[in-house]
């Protein structure tokens, strides 16, 4: 089929040989760099990223190879693997929980008095100022010491009871019924790590809903508490806390599994293809994914923990109390703060999966979840 356009014969039979077609090595749909000064400052940038992630892997790798020499190489559900399990989950916790007491915050203050605020980045404006940048912060210290050992209680006796349940079962009967085990062992390690959680739980609400608030930090809040009420004080909370954090952690941790072993399924290749920042990018999207069902099958006993801690009177009956909570608020009111709870939480479940599974590659582990099925047993013939 003949060319539509001229060629470069007829073109200098047209003007003369001298004409010559401009080249600069660019097509003419290619941008040209020069009259564009924007793509190379983009491609500088490009660069440079790469180079500072380049150098952010080697020191990280450095420091990994350092902290395996120390410690030697750490057998899989041996102790020192649940000891690093442990504190995983207390870095992993402890750290996020406390970056977003702001959002904690104004969350506890509006389950407690919905007509507090109208909104969240007017409740933030609202306490800037008028209690300044230390009130956005308002608990951190407790939320600190208690997410941090919470954190590392419940992923600690997590990786301990999946283990000692996966053995109990048997690997055929683990793979084929490991949602059960995944729910078993997590809602067992949440059991647990609420008894670790719950004084700080207490001292924390306490702190948040009360405007100024009541404690100067923790150990005052201990003391005071304890003083006045007793060391059951602290644990009035227990069971509603129960009640939020054992079925929130079953989702967490069930539907983290499910999801990354879901996503594994459908790229190319096994888990062990990939590398250490792919891995762990799985696990943070698996792990807001899990975050978000946790917060919605949790709110609602949120909202009463929130309510109980600053409502209870002393030596009420916990039937009691919740009657009176709900009849105050209804079932519309178990609800309240849920969006900002859904985004703290899937936020929160994303980084802590993330850097739990950051921590375990450090110490030459490997990541949660994915875990290709127990190989068939070949066929006896006779």
């Amino acid at each position: 089929m003949p060319s539509v356009y001229p060629g470069l014969d007829i073109l200098q039979n047209t003007f003369g040989s001298s004409y010559k077609p401009k080249t600069n090595g660019a097509t003419p749909l290619q941008a040209r760099t020069d009259l564009y000064p924007a793509y190379s400052i983009v491609d500088d940038a490009k660069s440079k990223a790469k180079k500072l992630s380049a150098e952010a892997a080697h020191e990280f790798d450095v420091a990994s190879q350092k902290a395996q020499a120390k410690t030697g190489h750490i057998e899989l559900y041996s102790s020192q693997y649940y000891a690093a399990c442990t504190f995983g989950g207390l870095m992993a916790c402890g750290i996020t929980h406390t970056a977003v007491t702001p959002l904690d915050l104004v969350k506890t203050r509006r389950q407690i008095d919905s007509k507090l605020y109208k909104g969240n980045f007017q409740a933030w404006g609202h306490i800037l100022r008028h209690e300044g940048v230390r009130g956005i912060y308002t608990g951190w210290s407790p939320t600190f010491f208690g997410y941090s050992a919470q954190g590392a209680f419940k992923y600690g006796w997590y990786e301990y009871f999946k283990k000692k349940y996966s053995d109990l079962a048997g690997p055929e009967n683990a793979h084929k019924y490991k949602t059960a085990l995944y729910l078993s062992a997590s809602a067992s390690a949440e059991f647990l790590a609420d008894i670790a959680l719950c004084p700080f739980e207490a001292i924390k609400v306490r702190m948040q809903g009360t405007i100024p608030s009541q404690y100067k930090g923790t150990f005052d809040g201990f003391s005071q508490i304890t003083a006045k009420e007793g060391w059951g004080g602290l644990y009035k909370g227990l069971y509603p806390l129960w009640g939020r954090q054992i079925p929130y952690t079953m989702m967490k941790f069930a539907s983290f599994e499910t999801i990354v072993e879901m996503i594994y399924n459908r790229l190319p290749g096994a888990k062990s293809d990939y590398g250490k920042a792919a891995q762990t990018g799985v696990s943070f999207v698996a792990g807001y994914a899990a975050g978000i069902l946790c917060a919605i099958v949790s709110h609602p006993a949120d909202v009463m923990v929130s309510k109980l801690n600053a409502y209870r009177k002393p030596g009420e009956g916990m039937g009691a109390v919740t009657s009176r909570i709900y009849k105050d608020i209804g079932f519309k009111g178990l609800w309240n703060g849920l969006p900002v709870r859904i985004v703290m939480i899937g936020t929160l479940t994303g980084l802590q999966w993330m850097i739990y599974d950051y921590f375990k590659v450090f110490m030459g582990l490997p990541t949660t979840g994915g875990a290709a099925p127990p190989a068939e047993k070949p066929a006896q013939h006779s």
